[in-house]
């Protein structure tokens, strides 16, 4: 509904399921959400449909600059405190929270317009979705909605743009996420808590498949609303994990 893929969301569930890690908590949650986001990613786009998918036609490069910086954003995501990455997290979200409120064209599009992103953006929004197990929507959603689009479809097309990210970022955590974090149970791939990733697809999966068949009528500045308050009720959740 949101573009989001899972790991917006999938992130501060994961860091408070596995607390028993302790500071490897929030790296395991950034690798589990990979996983989902791959997944749920590639039945959301599945179930766009073509008209919608086709405003991405001619973003080649744009895709394949995003597959490089989630590459190397799991690298780098690798050698950071799992502390890092939870403040780091919070920081993301607090900005674009500001961003979206305070800039205009977000609830309320400026134009009819909507020229992609531009292809040099791929490569630093990648790396940072890597790093903090978010798929970019959060950067792209918004840049798609300031360029004209409706949210519905900037939504619809952030999908994509995630599972750009998302395979490449998933295969280094699991060929290359450094070993079990210490403490870590049966269900462990390397960093990936894969218990938890197939919880969290079991419950989220069908209702995907059904919000893009049957999208809820919303209108488009409620569309626009519902998703900054859900940026907001994650940054306190996430920030509750960091006081605990």
């Amino acid at each position: 509904m949101f573009g989001f893929g899972g790991g917006f969301v999938a992130v501060p569930v994961l860091t408070w399921a596995d607390a028993y890690l302790g500071g490897d908590a929030p790296r395991a949650a950034v690798a589990t959400s990979s996983v989902l986001m791959v997944v749920a990613a590639a039945v959301a786009t599945a179930s766009t449909r073509r008209a919608v998918l086709s405003e991405l036609r001619g973003s080649g490069r744009l895709l394949g600059l995003l597959a490089v910086g989630g590459a190397a954003g799991a690298v780098v995501a690798r050698h950071v405190p799992g502390g890092a990455i939870a403040v780091g997290f919070v920081a993301y979200l607090v900005v674009t929270i500001v961003s979206v409120t305070v800039r205009p064209g977000f609830v309320r599009p400026d134009g009819d317009d909507a020229p992609p992103i531009p292809s040099a953006a791929g490569l630093p929004i990648g790396a940072v979705a890597a790093v903090l197990g978010v798929g970019g929507s959060v950067l792209t959603v918004p840049m798609m909605r300031r360029n004209g689009h409706r949210m519905d479809v900037a939504a619809a097309l952030a999908n994509p743009l995630t599972l750009a990210v998302a395979l490449p970022a998933t295969t280094v955590f699991l060929l290359w996420s450094g070993g079990r974090p210490a403490g870590a149970g049966f269900g462990f791939l390397g960093a990936v808590d894969l218990r938890a990733a197939g919880a969290l697809m079991l419950g989220s999966l069908p209702v995907i498949v059904l919000v893009r068949r049957r999208t809820p009528r919303l209108s488009d500045v409620a569309h626009a609303r519902w998703y900054v308050g859900l940026l907001v009720v994650v940054t306190i959740a996430m920030a509750a994990t960091l006081v605990r």
